[in-house]
């Protein structure tokens, strides 16, 4: 069988990974407005935001599951989102969101996102993850050769987690967080906020804010449990609107039991279509193997911090966002070495397989607008510039800011 875009696609990054990095590519899976009733909390003991960014980082992961609602207002068109009425991932670009969760603490887990009639579900266990899309009734199994097995088992504890880290997968607090607390002490200052409850815990409220005014994103807040001192919600406000924040990921109700063992069992339904997709496991460098035919293209990368923007280059726009399939052929399987390049493309890269009712031109018209120098997708947290010379310039920045450069 012929394999798709989708197939491309590591089972180490998400299948939806795309609608992640359009919505806030550096920052897309933080933040929006409270989605519980919150209240203050003064029973959890002082703590400096150096060492509760410290204890969040060295938490061990704790087995739990729970019901996280995640919220985007990024400012994109309405149209986008009332057309995904399912359990879509083009979804999580605006409005509210509810998914799932649950995980054993080490390699296995299952998230769930909740349509209103579907599911759209990825299930881990190690190296191995299934998707299961209701809406299209299609199972997918993503391994990984058996060399590159080899080469797993053959790791350190702490190179294997690091390489079947699945970023973007379905957004969960702790995944969130972890980026950007991570982050917190190289360009940006820390600080402690009024302690408060979330999904019945008692929590810490720790606010990264760039050090720069050369981004959009204005403060990322984050609630830790003072018990287990994991991240229960993540908040990323814009310099663009201080009434509500941009977008928040954040658990409703949390249990820290370990879940039942069939809820990490994976068997599709009666009659689904099922298929089986092997993806090469990264290199030493992070790098993912180049197709046969294509060579790795660097991006170029300028600036640093919140304020970075990251070019890439030999893009031919009009040609992928083409509704005719046939402009496509002889085009190589991977258009670009990166993985974050790969994935802009393939947003804008037709897919006839059916799903919402948008193609991909109708779809980039909406998202863009044009400017002198292309096609400007501008969000509340990220702005993208598509250049007429073949360029795309991504960036939590402001737009002005791609122009310039371009």
């Amino acid at each position: 069988m012929t394999e798709s875009k989708a197939d491309r696609r590591s089972p180490l990054r998400s299948p939806w990974a795309v609608p992640i990095v359009v919505a806030g590519a550096v920052v897309a899976s933080l933040a929006a407005q409270p989605l519980l009733a919150v209240g203050e909390s003064n029973d959890l003991p002082d703590i400096s935001a150096e060492e509760l960014v410290a204890r969040v980082l060295e938490a061990e992961p704790q087995p739990m599951s729970g019901t996280v609602v995640h919220t985007a207002r990024l400012g994109l068109p309405d149209l986008l989102f009332t057309e995904a009425t399912g359990a879509d991932p083009m979804s999580l670009l605006g409005g509210s969101s509810t998914l799932k969760v649950w995980t054993d603490g080490e390699q296995r887990s299952r998230v769930a996102l909740l349509g209103a009639v579907s599911e759209y579900s990825v299930v881990a266990d190690g190296a191995d993850v299934w998707t299961y899309s209701s809406s299209d009734d299609e199972a997918v199994h993503y391994s990984v050769s058996d060399a590159d097995r080899a080469r797993l088992e053959a790791m350190s504890e702490k190179a294997r987690a690091e390489a079947l880290a699945r970023k973007a997968e379905l957004p969960t607090p702790q995944e969130a967080a972890a980026e950007a607390l991570a982050k917190a002490e190289e360009s940006s200052s820390i600080s402690i906020d009024t302690q408060t409850t979330i999904a019945g815990r008692d929590v810490y409220q720790v606010v990264v804010a760039p050090d720069t005014d050369a981004t959009l994103v204005e403060r990322v807040v984050v609630a830790v449990d003072g018990e287990t001192m994991i991240p229960l919600r993540v908040q990323t406000w814009s310099t663009q609107d201080q009434t509500a924040p941009a977008v928040e990921i954040s658990f409703t109700d949390v249990s820290f039991q370990m879940p039942n063992e069939s809820v990490f069992e994976f068997s599709p339904p009666a009659g689904a279509t099922e298929r089986d997709v092997v993806v090469p496991l990264p290199d030493e460098d992070g790098e993912m193997p180049a197709h046969e035919g294509t060579e790795h293209q660097k991006p170029t990368v300028t600036g640093e911090g919140w304020a970075t923007v990251v070019e890439f280059q030999g893009m031919d726009m009009a040609e992928l966002v083409s509704s005719d399939p046939g402009t496509m052929s002889g085009m190589p399987d991977r258009l670009v070495g990166s993985d974050e390049a790969q994935d802009l493309m393939d947003e804008f890269t037709p897919d006839h397989s059916g799903g919402m009712g948008l193609d991909n031109a109708a779809l980039f018209e909406q998202l863009t607008t044009e400017v002198p120098e292309g096609r400007l997708l501008s969000s509340t947290l990220l702005s993208i510039l598509m250049t007429d010379d073949g360029r795309v310039l991504v960036g939590a920045v402001p737009a002005d800011t791609l122009r310039a450069m371009a």
